[in-house]
């Protein structure tokens, strides 16, 4: 039990502490977004107010999920229903990503690691969490 409570404790910062570095896209210039669009194979991003918005929110968002997890990892205990719950949600929505991504026709490295990087951390997240006594 306390192995698999320090194992969830690494993954949970681990995973928190990445996702934390959407905040760089929130405030950094379009225009390192449009040369990473173009650098991964996906054409011009052409910037539009909406655009902007949509992935700077959406990084926004990430860097909440990841400041969140960090939070959730300094009480294990006491959020395992919270950690659970976050579980169901990566493993729910990893399948979604995936089916989305594939239908999008996103680079095959993105269909072939966002979604499946996320159903595994949510069978992490259940799996250990499953072993640590509230």
């Amino acid at each position: 039990m306390k192995h698999s409570r320090g194992l969830l404790t690494a993954l949970l910062r681990l995973t928190g502490v990445a996702m934390l570095g959407g905040l760089v896209f929130v405030f950094c210039p379009f225009a390192w977004m449009q040369r990473i669009h173009t650098g991964i194979g996906m054409g011009e991003l052409e910037y539009t107010p909406l655009m902007s918005y949509l992935t700077r929110t959406l990084s926004a968002m990430y860097a909440v999920v990841g400041a969140t997890l960090v939070f959730v990892s300094l009480d294990i205990r006491r959020y395992l229903p919270l950690i659970r719950l976050l579980g169901v949600i990566a493993l729910a929505g990893g399948v979604g990503v995936t089916l989305l991504d594939a239908m999008l026709r996103l680079p095959a490295f993105w269909t072939l690691l966002e979604g499946p990087l996320t159903i595994g951390l949510g069978v992490a997240l259940l799996v250990l969490s499953g072993k640590v006594r509230a």
